[in-house]
């Protein structure tokens, strides 16, 4: 079987004319005199645009290309764009979404015979789907994007781009296209329910949740080393956060009664990940031979029947979702409603409102106005820290 050439197309010598050429995508680019410093230069320039373009033809005064063929680069763009951490974001499936749409309806045209009329006619066919108004919106808002990228590498030219702007996102109760369901915060009761059938670790963890308004991806990653415990009021910047791409910071404040939650889980490394699926797993199995009903003398000892490398092994810290389907699988238990952990968010900030007001509940969830961001950062994390100083 032969193997696959993955290498870059070769400077090659034209022996008819003596140039130097590069057949990019099926076509042939002449570069000048063979050997000649200008001709190389060339094919370097030649050669990066191609690459930039993620492999799609170089224009050489034709029109467009089709639609197919934007979307294709654009992917190859968007997979390796939209991660975080090493793994793909959740933006990069609504892209796929959102052009799969796209390419079902107008892949077989030209890019430059789509205008706001055709967009219009995607937007329409997403909103047969099913799919509420934000998440219409936010599709096309990706097939947008995805003529901004195909302008910035000269795939096709930037009025294209100019009149897609012309066409505005969908306006609550002036569409077909349903709305969701507003968030609310999870009813105490049932909070209380959930925490009864939880392991003691992740019902730390939404206990700390519930008074910090942290996000659960920001409770399942938390290390030693990532707590400033210099004050009475700690302050916890996440390794990683939701909004760290666009340069905002993200500093929670860690009031008495979250550092009651949180000390007993420091007794580790600095590195180490305080809420550990190994140590829930580890209590699970204590539990079970603690309530086994078989004397200790008959049967299996704890432990010498566990497989040496099994399927599935525990990670070194919860996901949002493994902490999302803990709860949900407790709320079964309880015979109560499923809620999420997102939800513990509205808790704390309706907490916080009840007995401060509006502002001090943005302050504690780190929501921020982007015009005001910077004047206000300073004020916003004093506010927080005295929040916290009271409420946890």
């Amino acid at each position: 079987m032969s193997r696959l050439n993955q290498s870059l197309p070769r400077y090659r010598k034209h022996k008819a004319s003596g140039q130097a050429v590069v057949h990019l995508s099926g076509e042939d680019f002449y570069l000048g005199p063979y050997g000649s410093k200008a001709s190389k230069l060339e094919y370097k320039r030649v050669i990066s645009e191609w690459l930039q373009r993620g492999g799609t033809p170089l224009n050489k005064g034709q029109s467009e290309p089709p639609i197919t063929q934007i979307l294709v680069a654009y992917m190859r763009f968007a997979k390796s764009y939209y991660r975080k951490d090493g793994k793909p974001t959740s933006q990069l499936g609504i892209v796929k979404r959102a052009l799969t749409t796209l390419r079902e309806l107008y892949g077989h045209r030209p890019a430059s015979e789509f205008g706001p009329l055709a967009l219009q006619a995607v937007r329409q066919k997403i909103v047969d789907s099913g799919v509420c108004r934000d998440y219409v919106n936010k599709q096309v808002t990706c097939i947008k994007q995805m003529f901004k990228w195909a302008a910035s590498q000269e795939l096709v030219t930037a009025d294209i781009f100019h009149a897609l702007q012309t066409v505005s996102g969908l306006k609550k109760g002036r569409t077909e296209a349903p709305d969701h369901d507003p968030v609310e915060p999870v009813p105490e009761p049932d909070i209380e329910g959930a925490l009864a059938n939880l392991s003691p670790i992740i019902a730390d963890m939404v206990r700390f949740e519930r008074l910090t308004g942290s996000r659960p991806g920001e409770v399942c990653q938390i290390r030693p080393c990532d707590l400033d415990r210099s004050e009475d009021v700690w302050l916890y910047r996440p390794e990683s956060h939701k909004t760290e791409h666009h340069g905002k910071q993200r500093v929670i404040p860690v009031g008495p009664k979250a550092q009651e939650i949180l000390t007993p889980y420091l007794d580790r490394r600095e590195d180490k990940y305080c809420f550990s699926p190994i140590e829930a797993k580890q209590w699970q199995l204590d539990q079970r031979s603690k309530n086994r009903k078989t004397e200790r003398s008959y049967g299996n000892r704890p432990g010498p029947n566990r497989k040496a490398n099994p399927k599935r092994q525990a990670k070194p810290h919860y996901t949002t979702d493994s902490y999302r389907k803990a709860i949900q699988r407790a709320s079964e238990r309880a015979k109560i409603d499923r809620w999420a952990p997102n939800q513990l968010r509205h808790n704390a900030a309706t907490n916080v409102r009840a007995e401060f007001d509006l502002n001090s509940s943005r302050c504690i969830l780190g929501h921020s106005d982007a015009k005001t961001a910077e004047i206000y950062a300073r004020r916003d994390l004093t506010e927080a820290i005295e929040v916290a100083r009271k409420v946890g």
